[in-house]
């Protein structure tokens, strides 16, 4: 497993390193160093869900081209729901991520500023892109119901 042809084999399938056993951990952690250097740092400046554009640097959201107007904290749960586009947030995590605290379990917080996203974001549009998941949370993605 440590020959020449095996080493080729698996950069060419995509690998961006290869260690073969023994190493050392020494090895290991300046190739580990050397791949963190490599790996770009910086984060995607707009980000796009269906016909949702969201500019991180100048903080303004466009939908179909039309520009809408968000409140910080509206701007905030946004943000988060487009880059974790497609995954599902459950309330919990929002509220750590958008609020940097914790709620009472049962507040609803989450639930008026989604409706509030929803009314800017998906009224007046033919696709809904901010959905529901029944008793898990919220999700922003294509053709949500």
């Amino acid at each position: 497993k440590d020959s020449v042809a095996d080493k080729v084999k698996h950069l060419e399938a995509g690998a961006d390193d290869y260690l073969t056993k023994p190493f050392s951990f020494e090895e290991l952690l300046v190739r580990i160093r050397a791949l963190l250097r490599r790996a770009p740092t910086q984060r995607a400046d707009i980000i796009k869900v269906a016909d949702l554009e969201v500019n991180r640097l100048a903080h303004q959201v466009r939908r179909a081209g039309k520009r809408i107007d968000l409140s910080a904290k509206e701007y905030a749960l946004l943000e988060y729901l487009a880059l974790n586009s497609g995954r599902v947030l459950s309330r919990t995590m929002i509220i750590e991520h958008v609020w940097d605290q914790s709620f009472d379990a049962l507040t609803n917080i989450v639930d008026v500023y989604v409706r509030q996203l929803r009314a800017k974001i998906d009224d007046g549009f033919g696709s809904k892109l901010i959905k529901t998941v029944r008793g898990v949370g919220y999700s922003l993605g294509e053709a949500a119901e």
